[in-house]
This record gives structure tokens, C-alpha cells and sequence, in this order.
């Protein structure tokens, strides 16, 4: 499963960086304007640290208006891909875009019907969001499992991006279920590191090596 960190923060993304293991970036509206940089300017920095697929999303909500800023998204770099909602223009919009050679990440999918209607369109990617269906009583990581059933079905080449993964959990019940690509918030990535017995077992060899290899004062 490939690892997309979920953020436009410079200094998260060059943390993961460091890592080696981050394979591309998510984007959304939200998240650029927290940071307080035009939409633009900031998914270009974005380019220059992570060498992987970039998600830059619409803010339009008719297809013309999506298809005049994807375009101009798609021009940055050739490593962004135009995020736009699924709904029915977005829809429209991501038919067009394929036509044109655009790569997309079709958003916001909270049933497998939708996802369908994402892979007809030739949506690069679908986010199905899974903590967002939990959240009203629904079984999110359900959702990951039949969208990728359905896909293997009809070898749909439409990637499975599982979003609105919040846990350790989630980044491993979405790789079980196959998800291609799993968007994680960068603490989210930074927990997947984290076990007791790592950190015991750390310590308990650092302390028997140091018992056996005193360093020897200088002047010895």
C-alpha cells in the first residue's frame, strides 16, 4: 500500500520525506487555507519536496468552473492530480479530464455506488472516507472492502485511496482490505512507529552492549 501524507504543511512534508516511505500527497481546501498560502503557489512548493502524486482539489462546484481550474492545477506540475467531488458535475468533469489526459482523485465517496461511478468516469484514484462513515454509525473499513471487490470484479484500474484514516488501525484494516493507497495525517504516520516493546528492547540492548564496552576514560 503506497503512503500519502495528508496535509500541505512544508515542515510535516519534509519530515516525511526524510523517512523515505511517503509515496505522494493529499490536498484539500481546508488544508491549504490553513496554511494561508494561495492555492497555487503552495501546491508548487508541495511539488518540490515530495516526487510522487500531488492532489490539488477544485474549489468550483459546476463543471466549467472545474474544468477552467483543473486545468490550470494540472499545468504546475506533472506530478499533480485534479481532486474534485463526487457529484455529478464532478463526475462530468472527471470524464473530460480523462479525455484530456488529466489525472483525477474523484472525493468525498461514501458509498460503493458512487465508486462506480468514479471508475466509468476514469478517476485516477476514489477517496472513500472511512473515519467520516464511522462517525455516523457506519462501518468505514466495510465500505474500503467492497469498492475493492467491486474494482477486482470488473478490473477497473480506478485506485482504492483510503481517506480519513485516523488510527493505527485504520492504516492496517485498509491495507488489509487492499486499499491501494492509504492518506494519513502526518501523526498518524508517526504513530505507526511507536511500540513498547521497540522501546524496551532498545534500551535493554544499548545497556548490555554499554556493561561490556565501558568507554575507556581518556589518559587510560
Amino acid at each position: 500500500m503506497k503512503f500519502f501524507l495528508d496535509t500541505a504543511n512544508l515542515e510535516e512534508l519534509k519530515a516525511g520525506a526524510r523517512w523515505g516511505i511517503i509515496d505522494g500527497v493529499t490536498t484539500n481546501p481546508s488544508l491549504i487555507a490553513k496554511e494561508g498560502v494561495a492555492m497555487e503557489d503552495q501546491i508548487r512548493k508541495i511539488c518540490a519536496i515530495i516526487d510522487g502524486d500531488i492532489s490539488a482539489e477544485v474549489v468550483a462546484t459546476d463543471a466549467d468552473g472545474m474544468l477552467v481550474e483543473g486545468r490550470k492545477l494540472a499545468k504546475i506540475h506533472k506530478n499533480v492530480v485534479v481532486k474534485v467531488p463526487l457529484t455529478r458535475d464532478g463526475i462530468r468533469a472527471c470524464s473530460i479530464f480523462h479525455k484530456e489526459g488529466i489525472r483525477v482523485n474523484v472525493t468525498l465517496c461514501f458509498s460503493a455506488g458512487q465508486a462506480i461511478l468514479a471508475a466509468k468516469a476514469g478517476a485516477t484514484y476514489v477517496s472513500p472516507f472511512v473515519g467520516r462513515i464511522d462517525d455516523i454509525g457506519g462501518n468505514g473499513m466495510d465500505l474500503i472492502r467492497d469498492i475493492v471487490h467491486i474494482y477486482k470484479n470488473y478490473e477497473f484500474r480506478t485506485q482504492v485511496l483510503a481517506a480519513s484514516l485516523r488510527t493505527s488501525t485504520h492504516v492496517i484494516d485498509a491495507a488489509k482490505a487492499g486499499a491501494h493507497v492509504g492518506t494519513l495525517p502526518f501523526k498518524v504516520v508517526d504513530a505507526l512507529f511507536n511500540h513498547p516493546l521497540t522501546d524496551k528492547g532498545l534500551d535493554q540492548f544499548l545497556k548490555d552492549y554499554g556493561k561490556v564496552f565501558q568507554e575507556v576514560p581518556a589518559g587510560r
